[in-house]
Protein backbone atom coordinates (compact mmCIF):
# COMPACT_ATOMS: atom_id res chain seq x y z
CA UNK A 1 0.00 0.00 0.00
CA UNK A 2 1.11 3.20 -0.47
CA UNK A 3 1.64 5.06 2.70
CA UNK A 4 -0.19 8.26 1.88
CA UNK A 5 -3.60 6.13 1.91
CA UNK A 6 -2.80 4.43 5.03
CA UNK A 7 -5.49 4.76 8.08
CA UNK A 8 -4.42 2.06 10.34
CA UNK A 9 -4.86 2.91 14.02
CA UNK A 10 -6.93 6.22 13.13
CA UNK A 11 -10.36 6.85 14.83
CA UNK A 12 -13.55 8.13 12.38
CA UNK A 13 -17.02 8.65 14.01
CA UNK A 14 -19.44 7.82 11.55
CA UNK A 15 -22.92 9.38 12.44
CA UNK A 16 -26.15 7.54 10.50
CA UNK A 17 -24.29 4.28 10.32
CA UNK A 18 -26.96 1.91 11.43
CA UNK A 19 -27.95 1.06 7.98
CA UNK A 20 -27.14 2.26 4.50
CA UNK A 21 -24.73 4.24 2.85
CA UNK A 22 -23.10 5.01 6.67
CA UNK A 23 -22.99 1.29 7.28
CA UNK A 24 -21.00 0.93 4.06
CA UNK A 25 -18.45 3.80 5.07
CA UNK A 26 -18.10 2.23 8.64
CA UNK A 27 -17.06 -1.04 7.22
CA UNK A 28 -14.55 0.13 5.28
CA UNK A 29 -13.07 2.14 7.35
CA UNK A 30 -12.47 -0.77 9.93
CA UNK A 31 -11.20 -2.52 6.61
CA UNK A 32 -8.96 0.34 6.04
CA UNK A 33 -7.33 0.09 9.65
CA UNK A 34 -9.60 2.46 11.61
CA UNK A 35 -11.51 2.26 15.08
CA UNK A 36 -14.91 3.08 14.42
CA UNK A 37 -17.40 4.42 16.52
CA UNK A 38 -20.81 3.48 15.28
CA UNK A 39 -23.85 6.36 15.35
CA UNK A 40 -27.46 5.55 15.03
CA UNK A 41 -30.67 6.93 15.90
CA UNK A 42 -31.37 3.60 17.03
CA UNK A 43 -29.09 1.14 19.29
CA UNK A 44 -29.74 -1.92 17.78
CA UNK A 45 -28.35 -1.10 13.74
CA UNK A 46 -25.35 0.36 15.50
CA UNK A 47 -24.70 -2.62 17.87
CA UNK A 48 -24.50 -4.54 14.84
CA UNK A 49 -22.46 -2.62 12.56
CA UNK A 50 -20.25 -1.95 15.46
CA UNK A 51 -19.99 -6.20 16.00
CA UNK A 52 -19.02 -6.00 12.05
CA UNK A 53 -16.02 -3.78 13.09
CA UNK A 54 -14.94 -5.79 15.84
CA UNK A 55 -14.78 -9.13 13.99
CA UNK A 56 -12.56 -7.03 11.29
CA UNK A 57 -9.82 -6.48 14.26
CA UNK A 58 -10.76 -3.11 15.03
CA UNK A 59 -11.89 -1.40 17.98
CA UNK A 60 -15.68 -0.23 17.48
CA UNK A 61 -18.19 1.22 19.74
CA UNK A 62 -22.13 1.91 18.71
CA UNK A 63 -23.78 4.76 20.27
CA UNK A 64 -27.53 5.54 20.35
CA UNK A 65 -28.19 9.10 19.72
CA UNK A 66 -29.94 11.95 17.49
CA UNK A 67 -27.52 13.36 15.68
CA UNK A 68 -29.21 16.56 14.51
CA UNK A 69 -29.72 17.50 18.43
CA UNK A 70 -26.28 19.58 19.50
CA UNK A 71 -26.76 18.38 23.24
CA UNK A 72 -27.22 14.61 21.80
CA UNK A 73 -24.18 15.40 19.85
CA UNK A 74 -22.33 16.80 22.56
CA UNK A 75 -22.78 13.46 24.69
CA UNK A 76 -21.33 11.40 21.72
CA UNK A 77 -18.45 13.69 21.66
CA UNK A 78 -17.83 13.10 25.26
CA UNK A 79 -18.37 9.37 24.69
CA UNK A 80 -15.90 9.12 21.59
CA UNK A 81 -13.05 11.16 23.41
CA UNK A 82 -13.14 9.40 26.24
CA UNK A 83 -13.10 5.96 24.58
CA UNK A 84 -10.46 6.68 22.11
CA UNK A 85 -8.73 9.26 23.37
CA UNK A 86 -9.04 11.38 20.09
CA UNK A 87 -10.85 11.54 16.76
CA UNK A 88 -9.44 11.40 13.21
CA UNK A 89 -11.93 11.41 11.06
CA UNK A 90 -15.56 12.92 11.59
CA UNK A 91 -18.29 11.57 9.08
CA UNK A 92 -21.75 13.32 9.32
CA UNK A 93 -24.05 10.83 7.24
CA UNK A 94 -27.27 11.33 8.68
CA UNK A 95 -29.91 11.69 5.88
CA UNK A 96 -33.29 11.14 4.80
CA UNK A 97 -36.52 11.96 2.74
CA UNK A 98 -40.07 12.85 2.37
CA UNK A 99 -41.25 12.96 -0.87
CA UNK A 100 -44.11 15.67 -1.22
CA UNK A 101 -45.05 19.09 -2.57
CA UNK A 102 -44.93 22.32 -1.28
CA UNK A 103 -48.37 22.84 -1.92
CA UNK A 104 -51.81 21.39 -3.10
CA UNK A 105 -51.20 20.90 -7.06
CA UNK A 106 -54.42 21.22 -8.87
CA UNK A 107 -55.77 18.10 -10.19
CA UNK A 108 -53.21 16.05 -8.67
CA UNK A 109 -53.29 13.86 -5.55
CA UNK A 110 -49.69 13.39 -3.22
CA UNK A 111 -48.46 14.65 0.06
CA UNK A 112 -48.54 17.95 0.87
CA UNK A 113 -45.31 18.69 3.28
CA UNK A 114 -45.98 19.71 6.82
CA UNK A 115 -44.10 22.63 8.19
CA UNK A 116 -43.08 19.48 10.57
CA UNK A 117 -41.96 18.04 7.31
CA UNK A 118 -39.89 20.65 6.51
CA UNK A 119 -38.09 21.13 9.55
CA UNK A 120 -37.15 17.40 9.85
CA UNK A 121 -35.89 17.07 6.61
CA UNK A 122 -33.64 19.88 7.13
CA UNK A 123 -32.53 18.60 10.43
CA UNK A 124 -31.26 15.20 9.27
CA UNK A 125 -29.90 16.48 6.13
CA UNK A 126 -28.14 19.57 6.70
CA UNK A 127 -28.22 20.72 10.73
CA UNK A 128 -27.01 17.40 11.30
CA UNK A 129 -23.54 18.27 10.07
CA UNK A 130 -23.86 21.65 12.01
CA UNK A 131 -24.26 20.07 15.06
CA UNK A 132 -21.68 17.30 14.73
CA UNK A 133 -19.12 19.62 13.23
CA UNK A 134 -19.66 21.77 16.65
CA UNK A 135 -19.44 19.18 18.93
CA UNK A 136 -16.12 17.78 17.64
CA UNK A 137 -14.84 21.17 16.37
CA UNK A 138 -13.09 22.49 19.15
CA UNK A 139 -11.29 18.95 19.38
CA UNK A 140 -10.03 18.77 15.76
CA UNK A 141 -9.37 22.77 15.98
CA UNK A 142 -6.98 22.50 18.98
CA UNK A 143 -5.45 19.24 17.84
CA UNK A 144 -4.85 21.10 13.99
CA UNK A 145 -5.35 17.81 12.63
CA UNK A 146 -8.86 15.98 11.01
CA UNK A 147 -10.68 15.22 7.98
CA UNK A 148 -14.46 15.87 8.10
CA UNK A 149 -16.99 14.63 5.18
CA UNK A 150 -20.37 15.50 5.29
CA UNK A 151 -22.54 13.05 3.17
CA UNK A 152 -24.90 15.02 0.59
CA UNK A 153 -26.08 13.70 -2.75
CA UNK A 154 -26.86 14.13 -6.53
CA UNK A 155 -29.80 15.79 -5.68
CA UNK A 156 -27.51 18.19 -4.45
CA UNK A 157 -26.87 19.19 -7.96
CA UNK A 158 -30.02 17.90 -10.45
CA UNK A 159 -33.29 19.37 -9.00
CA UNK A 160 -36.49 17.19 -9.11
CA UNK A 161 -39.91 17.79 -8.18
CA UNK A 162 -41.54 16.49 -5.48
CA UNK A 163 -38.44 16.03 -3.01
CA UNK A 164 -37.65 19.88 -2.53
CA UNK A 165 -36.42 19.81 1.61
CA UNK A 166 -34.31 17.11 0.35
CA UNK A 167 -32.69 19.15 -2.55
CA UNK A 168 -32.60 22.26 -0.88
CA UNK A 169 -30.88 20.83 2.40
CA UNK A 170 -28.25 18.41 0.50
CA UNK A 171 -27.72 22.32 -1.97
CA UNK A 172 -26.64 23.95 1.37
CA UNK A 173 -24.90 20.76 2.48
CA UNK A 174 -22.54 22.11 -0.45
CA UNK A 175 -22.19 25.95 0.85
CA UNK A 176 -21.81 24.52 4.37
CA UNK A 177 -18.76 22.59 2.90
CA UNK A 178 -17.30 24.88 1.07
CA UNK A 179 -17.45 27.55 3.79
CA UNK A 180 -16.46 25.59 7.04
CA UNK A 181 -13.32 24.37 4.70
CA UNK A 182 -12.12 28.09 4.24
CA UNK A 183 -13.02 28.73 8.24
CA UNK A 184 -11.08 25.60 9.62
CA UNK A 185 -8.17 25.35 6.78
CA UNK A 186 -5.92 27.48 8.58
CA UNK A 187 -5.82 24.92 11.60
CA UNK A 188 -5.25 22.27 9.12
CA UNK A 189 -8.50 20.61 9.47
CA UNK A 190 -10.26 19.67 5.85
CA UNK A 191 -13.59 19.77 5.42
CA UNK A 192 -14.96 17.88 2.12
CA UNK A 193 -18.37 15.93 0.90
CA UNK A 194 -19.46 12.94 -1.11
CA UNK A 195 -22.22 13.29 -3.25
CA UNK A 196 -23.66 9.75 -3.61
CA UNK A 197 -26.47 8.90 -6.37
CA UNK A 198 -28.37 5.53 -6.26
CA UNK A 199 -27.22 3.77 -3.40
CA UNK A 200 -29.42 0.61 -2.56
CA UNK A 201 -29.24 -0.97 0.48
CA UNK A 202 -28.29 -4.32 -0.53
CA UNK A 203 -28.27 -5.81 2.76
CA UNK A 204 -31.78 -5.09 3.01
CA UNK A 205 -32.84 -6.76 -0.59
CA UNK A 206 -32.40 -10.25 -2.26
CA UNK A 207 -29.84 -10.89 -5.02
CA UNK A 208 -32.66 -11.02 -7.67
CA UNK A 209 -33.84 -7.19 -6.05
CA UNK A 210 -30.46 -5.83 -6.55
CA UNK A 211 -30.57 -7.13 -10.04
CA UNK A 212 -33.77 -5.42 -10.86
CA UNK A 213 -32.62 -2.14 -9.72
CA UNK A 214 -29.20 -2.72 -11.93
CA UNK A 215 -31.37 -3.34 -15.10
CA UNK A 216 -33.33 -0.51 -13.57
CA UNK A 217 -30.57 1.82 -13.78
CA UNK A 218 -29.67 0.92 -17.54
CA UNK A 219 -32.49 3.41 -19.10
CA UNK A 220 -31.21 6.25 -16.60
CA UNK A 221 -27.33 5.80 -15.56
CA UNK A 222 -24.67 6.14 -18.01
CA UNK A 223 -22.39 3.35 -16.42
CA UNK A 224 -25.99 1.28 -15.92
CA UNK A 225 -26.05 0.01 -12.60
CA UNK A 226 -26.79 1.63 -8.94
CA UNK A 227 -24.28 1.99 -6.80
CA UNK A 228 -22.49 -0.79 -4.44
CA UNK A 229 -22.14 0.74 -0.46
CA UNK A 230 -18.79 0.17 -0.21
CA UNK A 231 -17.85 2.47 -3.36
CA UNK A 232 -19.06 5.21 -0.92
CA UNK A 233 -16.73 4.02 1.60
CA UNK A 234 -14.06 3.58 -1.29
CA UNK A 235 -13.88 7.47 -1.54
CA UNK A 236 -14.54 8.28 1.79
CA UNK A 237 -11.33 6.09 2.44
CA UNK A 238 -9.37 8.47 0.42
CA UNK A 239 -10.65 11.92 1.59
CA UNK A 240 -9.78 11.07 4.92
CA UNK A 241 -6.31 9.68 4.30
CA UNK A 242 -3.08 11.66 3.82
CA UNK A 243 -3.54 11.01 -0.20
CA UNK A 244 -5.91 13.97 0.12
CA UNK A 245 -4.09 16.07 2.10
CA UNK A 246 -4.79 18.97 -0.20
CA UNK A 247 -8.01 18.43 -0.72
CA UNK A 248 -10.63 20.96 1.00
CA UNK A 249 -13.49 22.42 0.49
CA UNK A 250 -14.63 20.26 -2.46
CA UNK A 251 -17.83 18.00 -3.02
CA UNK A 252 -17.24 14.47 -4.87
CA UNK A 253 -20.58 13.01 -6.73
CA UNK A 254 -19.72 9.49 -7.01
CA UNK A 255 -23.15 8.42 -9.14
CA UNK A 256 -22.53 6.41 -12.19
CA UNK A 257 -22.75 9.47 -14.45
CA UNK A 258 -26.03 10.28 -12.93
CA UNK A 259 -25.59 13.99 -12.78
CA UNK A 260 -24.51 14.58 -16.51
CA UNK A 261 -27.11 13.59 -17.76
Amino acid sequence: MLPEFDLTGRTVLVTGAGRGIGKGIARVLAEAGCDVAVNGFSEGNAARVAAEVQALGRRGISIAADATKLSEMERVAERVLNEFGHLDILINCCGDSIRGTVAALPDARGHVMTEADWHSIIDINLTQAFTGCQAFGRHLLQRRSGSVINISSFAALRPRANIVAYAAAKAGLTRFTESLALEWAPYDVRVNAIAPGQFPDADTMTAEQLQQRDEQAKGTIPLRRVGRLREVGLLASYLASDAAAYVTGQTFYIDGGLTLV
